[in-house]
Parts: C-alpha cells; structure tokens; sequence
C-alpha cells in the first residue's frame, strides 16, 4: 500500500474548495481574475459559478472551439473519476480525484454557459467532443483488478490532465477573448499540479 502523502492529501484539499476556480460570474465586460501562483494560492479564488453567457461578438472562432474542446475534456474527466473512485484505496488519491470532480463540475458549468447557441460559432459550440481521450483508458479502469485501481487511476488520469495542460497553454497564445484567455492559464496551472499530485500519491 502506498504511504499516504501529506502535502499531496493538503493540496488536493485545497483544490476541492476552489483551485482552478472557474471564470467569474460578472458581466462580460469585467476585468479578469489574475492567476493564481500555485494551487494553494488558488484557493481564495472561490468555486465557480455557472457565469453568464459571453457576447458572440467579443468571442472568436479559436475561443468557441476551445471552450467546446474543454467542455468534452472535461466531460471524459468526470467519466474517468466516477469510475473509479468507489474503488480507490488510498486517500490521498481519493481526495485529489474528488478534488478533479468538483472543480471541473464548476467550469464545466461555466464553460457551457459562455458557449453561444445561435449566431456565429454556435455550431462549434455544439459539438463538444463526446469522445474526447482514450476509450481504451476507460475499458482500462473497469477492468482492472481492486489492486490495480489505484495505478491504474493515476496513469489514465495524469495523461488526460497533461493533455488538458497542453491545450490551455497553447490557448493563452492564440485566444482573442481575455476572459477566455484567463481561464485557459487557470486550467493550464491546475492541471499540471494535478499531474505532479497524481505522481505524488504513488510515492511508496
């Protein structure tokens, strides 16, 4: 049995009251939230909000389609931890995977609420990339032994996040949209703590 991680069992507290905080519920026009520095720090930006939808004007093309890329990430991420977590045995790791579960709940209701459903772009926004990941990953998980599940977690898991990261942090470049922008550097830095997590919770 791995030991249990202390730092990796606070962190991920952190995380479930509020890392990676969703985007704000202010009117489009307002400033953005700066970043949080680490996932400690981004627990004093709150849980998110469902938010209100942004105008369809002040968002590009390149914005809708990561939203839309996001919301299906995000759906894959909530499958993968649902899954497992009646069968993971260290606490740590289940902490952190409730952790993923809650904040991602909360963007995931920001995000499709930002999406436009008509005008420009709505059809982007309606395809949200229900097959978003590995399928193999998830037949990974359920058939996996009760020993196995938590190893097992923790790969499937860090690669997903690493991909979330990935693709956030190519979107601070390229997005129009500041607010949009602003969530992106918050999923890139969540996600990347996770993945150092997800590696912690397996140090013996």
């Amino acid at each position: 049995m791995p030991r249990r991680t202390p730092l990796a069992t606070l962190v991920a507290a952190l995380l479930l009251t509020g890392a990676c905080a969703g985007p704000p519920t202010s009117s489009p026009s307002a400033l953005p939230q700066p970043a949080p520095a680490s996932p400690a720090g981004s627990a004093a930006a709150g849980s998110a909000g469902a938010g209100s939808a942004i105008e369809a004007d002040a968002m590009s093309g390149i914005d809708v389609v990561f939203l839309s890329t996001m919301v299906g990430h995000s759906e894959r991420t909530l499958q993968i931890v649902r899954l497992a977590r009646d069968r993971v045995r260290d606490d740590a790791l289940r902490t952190l995977a409730a952790a993923v579960e809650a904040t991602e709940g909360d963007e995931l209701a920001a995000m499709r609420g930002w999406l436009p459903t008509t005008g420009p772009g709505a059809s982007a926004a309606a395809h949200h990339h229900d097959g978003h990941g590995d399928d193999a990953a998830l037949d990974r998980l359920r058939t996996a032994p009760d020993a196995d599940v938590d190893r097992v977690l923790r790969d499937v898991l860090a690669d997903h996040q690493r991909s979330a990261a990935d693709l956030a942090r190519s979107h601070v470049g390229v997005g129009r949209n500041e607010r949009v922008r602003d969530l992106a550097r918050r999923i890139e830095q969540s996600r990347t703590a996770e993945v150092e997590l997800l590696r912690g919770t397996g140090t013996p």
